[in-house]
């Protein structure tokens, strides 16, 4: 049996990936998604088991302890983790699944798995960038703040990918994601 592909896709928050990642999953439902866990809150729209595994600071470090996570961070004071049985169940059963995670987790995932695909989406400047944060008022100021900090790290780590996507236009570069994600899962292991 062919393996999946493991396809990462990372960005400062506010560069449109989570918007990106969704529009782009309508045209592979083939493709799964890795729903990542997180001690954070809830958002207004977020749905458990969709959006995220929402759950106790706890109950995550038991499952660090138990090495349950392909990758696990702790940032903007929450804790984020990918499952190492989601991974592996949809890869080794030739299913690929596209995961959405910050630039660290993307580059340890890359270290596990040598092949997998890495893609990191860059926000048209600095300065849209934050302009995008404040616009989605998502966070309370001191965690839009810390948001802010982190880009700065995240952006340079992007030439560690293996394919940079601009987003100045949302349209356009859902198109390229798209474009470039039907060549990544045509490709022989």
């Amino acid at each position: 049996m062919t393996k999946g592909k493991l396809i990462a896709i990372s960005a400062p928050s506010g560069t449109g990936k989570t918007t990106i990642i969704r529009k782009v999953l309508l045209y592979f439902p083939e493709i799964a998604f890795s729903v990542s866990a997180t001690t954070r809150a809830k958002r207004e729209n977020e749905k458990e088991g969709k959006h995220y595994y929402f759950i106790s600071e706890k109950e995550f470090k038991k499952k660090i302890k138990n090495s349950e996570f392909i990758e696990w961070e702790k940032f903007y004071d929450y804790y984020y983790g990918t499952f190492r049985s989601e991974i592996e169940n949809a890869v080794n059963n030739g299913k690929s699944i596209i995961l959405e995670i910050d630039v660290n987790g993307a580059l340890n995932l890359k270290k596990m798995y040598p092949d997998a695909f890495l893609i990191y989406i860059v926000p048209p400047s600095v300065e849209e960038l934050v302009r995008r944060l404040k616009n989605r008022n998502t966070e309370e100021k001191l965690d839009l703040e810390k948001r802010i900090d982190r880009s700065t790290m995240e952006l340079s780590l992007k030439d560690k990918f293996d394919y940079l996507i601009e987003n100045n236009d949302l349209k356009t570069a859902t198109e390229k994601i798209k474009i470039l994600i039907k060549q990544i899962i045509k490709k022989e292991n």
